[in-house]
């Protein structure tokens, strides 16, 4: 399974983004889809995640403000941010939890990561 996430970029205060992720290669089903975030000198942290059948979550600090999608048929998941704030400053890192062949439990897969720069 390899994720490739687009969207990433420099944004003012207030200003909105979307990032999107799409999974590709031998994919057997996707179980959760989601984005976390790793600020510089900060751990990674859990930014939004949907489950299979729609369900998302949020992490405290964007609820209101970010809208995470997915497309189950494109496999592709999509995270629009509203009102940035300077502190949403961070790598963003598409993730899934998904199984790559049939029969094998499931694992965590990441994408490359994309930068989220907002200015104030």
């Amino acid at each position: 399974v390899q994720l490739q996430a687009s969207g990433g970029g420099s944004v003012q205060a207030g200003g909105s983004l979307r990032l999107s992720c799409a999974a590709s290669g031998s994919i057997a089903g996707i179980n959760n889809m989601g984005w976390f975030r790793q600020a510089p000198g900060k751990q990674r942290e859990l930014v939004a995640i949907i489950s299979s059948g729609g369900s998302p979550n949020y992490a405290d600090s964007v609820k209101g403000r970010v809208i995470i999608s997915r497309d189950n048929a494109k496999n592709t998941v999509t995270l629009q941010m509203n009102s940035l704030k300077p502190e949403d400053t961070a790598v963003y890192f598409c993730y899934a939890y998904a199984r790559a062949t049939f029969g094998i439990p499931p694992s965590d897969y990441w994408g490359q990561g994309t930068l989220v720069t907002v200015s104030s």
